[in-house]
């Protein structure tokens, strides 16, 4: 779909958004006239990459390194966004890592990982952004969680991951509690997206994926990107506290 200019005015941070589901997310806002911070933590080329393309679109964007998992980061990230662009209308926590591993061959290093950027990262910027939202009296929340939190039996294959989406989930409907009215929180539950970090998943399980798709294809980046922008934006204005599948009709409940 061409651009609407649904998000003009806007500023979103993105998180995790040098590749794969949160660039695609960073550019999309863009191009519906949002000023954009990428964040990112270690692929400052992707990052500057991601803000190049913006801005020879036409559009304004800032990227700012940070470990979302670590306060004084988010800290920083977020007094950097409001110091730039005056406000925080749209947060994006889309950073996150997945251990491709059993749980008898994870370890305790995997679990803490996975868990601290996953769920904590989101509470932490979440927390960090809420204030200027409220003091603002509007703003939304995305959270990208996935359909492994929502338990279909062969999507929980890697035990932190699934913990910590499905951790993701239950913050998401409690901080839609805790901040209305003025700011709205809601996830985006993807099933398979073709991206880099499937790729480590077997040939065997990834065709058993398809199979299990009722529209018998991989998800994009853009598909997820797509949802997000109609959360972010006014047509969304009265939902909160939901997740919304986006999974091509696998696991359907």
């Amino acid at each position: 779909m061409p651009p609407c200019n649904r998000l003009t005015g806007k500023v979103a941070i993105v998180t995790g958004a040098s590749r794969g589901i949160g660039r695609a997310i960073a550019l999309r806002f863009a191009e519906e006239g949002a000023r954009i911070v990428v964040n990112y933590r270690d692929r400052t080329a992707e990052a500057d990459a991601v803000v190049d393309a913006i801005r020879q679109a036409g559009g304004e964007a800032l990227a700012i390194a940070a470990d979302v998992s670590r306060g004084a980061d988010v800290r920083r990230l977020v007094d950097a966004t409001v110091d730039r662009f005056g406000r925080i209308d749209v947060l994006v926590n889309d950073a996150g890592v997945m251990v491709a591993k059993g749980l008898f061959e994870t370890t305790e290093d995997d679990w803490d990982q996975t868990i601290d950027v996953n769920l904590k990262g989101a509470y932490l910027c979440s927390k960090a952004v809420a204030p200027v939202m409220i003091d603002q009296t509007g703003g939304t929340i995305i959270n990208i969680s996935s359909n492994s939190g929502l338990y279909h039996p062969s999507a929980m294959r890697f035990t932190e991951y699934v913990v910590s989406k499905a951790g993701l989930n239950g913050l998401t409907k409690a901080m839609a509690l805790a901040l209305g009215p003025y700011v709205t929180v809601n996830a985006i539950c993807p099933g398979w997206i073709r991206t880099d970090m499937v790729e480590a998943i077997e040939p065997e399980v990834q065709q058993r994926i398809l199979d299990e798709t009722a529209l018998h294809r991989w998800g994009t980046p853009d598909d997820v990107a797509s949802s997000a922008v109609f959360l972010a934006s006014g047509e969304a204005a009265f939902i909160t506290g939901e997740l919304l599948i986006v999974a091509g009709g696998r696991g359907m409940h």
